[in-house]
């Protein structure tokens, strides 16, 4: 598939969907992200591996850190908006930072969007910040509501995550 030109409004627009929706999960607007996510979403990141050049992949088929639809997303954004969401007790300072953004035509009414990441992740005063790089791949959907995310995967750049828990969303 051949990459849409930056200046295409469709790539315009998924940019700035992926802008506003980092936007959206900094200032911790959990309920507003999940405005931008259609009911049958896939939001998956499988564990990579290390594997010796040419094995033919790099992750586990049948294990992700996550594997989630919108039943289990909408729990999750629940929890953290209790006092029993302990991962997240004082809140995490976060700052997605989204950059080398590709898209492609997928169909009439779909286009699929490469991104990189960088989460900068800060908790309390007392541990190092956590870093986070991965590659994501999304699938955007035209709704009549405007554009929603409706499947994502994500693959982070190391096989061992450093980070104290994975309570955020990339």
């Amino acid at each position: 598939m051949k990459p849409l030109p930056y200046s295409d409004e469709l790539h315009q627009a998924a940019h700035q969907f992926l802008v506003e929706e980092a936007a959206l999960l900094d200032a911790g607007d959990y309920l507003g992200w999940l405005g931008l996510l259609c009911e049958d979403i896939k939001y998956v990141m499988p564990v990579r591996v290390t594997t010796a050049r040419g094995a033919g992949f790099d992750s586990l088929p049948d294990m992700g850190h996550f594997d989630e639809d919108m039943y289990s997303l909408l729990k999750r954004v629940q929890r953290l908006l209790t006092e029993h969401a302990w991962a997240e007790d004082p809140p995490s300072r976060t700052r997605h930072f989204v950059s080398n953004v590709r898209t492609f035509a997928f169909s009439e009414t779909e286009l699929y969007v490469e991104s990189a990441l960088l989460l900068f992740r800060s908790r309390g005063d007392t541990r190092e910040a956590d870093l986070v790089c991965a590659g994501r791949t999304d699938l955007l959907r035209l709704t009549t509501e405007g554009m929603r995310l409706a499947r994502r995967e994500i693959k982070v750049d190391e096989s061992v995550l450093r980070t104290q828990n994975l309570a955020a969303f990339l």
